[in-house]
């Protein structure tokens, strides 16, 4: 059975994500304490007994993310399952991409709290605050939203983000762009078409600043190849290539995050099980829709590390 390890996005943060790992498995425990190191501060503190306004601030939740998927990680290693040995690939949902590259060996823990720090903070400041907006749209496919999109924008940024699955599908950009690309999926036949409680039009023309932000702050960081190939969110294919991955991170920013080909390109590619590791099972979800015969299996409490562990 091949298999990829997959890791969350913005979204899945909950108080209390991974205390129960750190206090089972040390290593765990080492993952939130080197974060908190690598950023000055009580981090953890926040994740498991802070309020979730402030943890699902933008700056917060993307290492906060992080840290809890590669603590459950850690734990599976402890527990003998490792990336090099029981995973043919890696992928991560937006900043999931830097929990990925942790995992594969090819960014060091602490670089990736850093960068996503520094991420997090630039995607919110990209934008004034009530300028931009972001939108899910239920049953249309990619090519019907992104046409939606490009007649809703009328002159201002409009654009689909994230390619979920099959039925839904994220537009980015700004507020009354996307408030126009609501009403005009509805016309168009779509289920439903919401807007979502973001911060920030990510995944947009309108994120650029933020995208030069981070081209600065990766120029500055070691990258190693990783142990298994990632499936990169802007270029939905496998790649070794620590320069390629180095410049598809800051692409990624602006890009699409095309999670659908990325599932399917692994699928093709062989893999049969597809393993969540941090906060949540959104992505287990989106993953059946985007192809039944794929199995899942989330994996965030001590419980579900064993039986991951057993289950091999």
């Amino acid at each position: 059975m091949s298999r990829a390890f997959v890791f969350p996005g913005q979204g899945a943060q909950t108080i209390g994500m991974g205390r129960e790992l750190a206090e089972a498995y040390p290593a765990a425990r080492a993952v939130f304490d080197a974060v908190d190191a690598a950023l000055g501060e009580d981090l953890s503190g926040l994740i498991w007994s802070g309020d979730i306004e402030t943890l699902t601030l933008t700056r917060n939740a993307q290492p906060a993310l992080m840290a809890t998927s590669i603590a459950a990680l850690r734990a599976l290693e402890a527990e003998g399952v490792s990336v090099a040995d029981h995973a043919a690939f890696v992928a991560g949902h937006s900043l999931g991409e830097y929990s990925a590259l942790v995992a594969a060996g090819s960014l060091a823990l602490e670089d990736a709290a850093r960068l996503l720090r520094i991420r997090g903070e630039a995607m919110q400041a990209a934008v004034p605050a009530g300028e931009g907006a972001m939108a899910a749209i239920l049953g249309l496919d990619i090519d019907a939203v992104r046409s939606v999109a490009k007649d809703a924008a009328d002159g201002e940024v409009c654009e689909a983000a994230n390619d979920n699955d099959p039925a839904q599908v994220v537009v980015s950009g700004h507020k009354a762009a996307v408030e126009r690309a609501v009403d005009l999926a509805k016309e168009r036949g779509a289920k439903r078409a919401v807007m979502l409680p973001v911060s920030a039009p990510f995944h947009c023309a309108l994120m650029e600043p933020a995208a030069r932000a981070m081209a600065d702050a990766l120029d500055h960081v070691h990258l190693d190849p990783p142990a298994v190939p990632l499936v990169a969110n802007v270029q939905a294919a496998p790649l070794l290539d620590e320069g390629t991955i180095r410049s598809l991170l800051v692409e990624q920013v602006t890009g699409a995050v095309r999670w659908r080909e990325s599932v399917a390109r692994m699928a093709a590619d062989g893999v049969t099980e597809i393993w969540e590791i941090g906060a949540g099972k959104a992505l287990s979800g989106m993953i059946r829709r985007i192809d039944k015969s794929v199995e899942t299996r989330a994996i965030g409490t001590p419980d579900d590390v064993k039986a991951a562990a057993q289950a091999l």
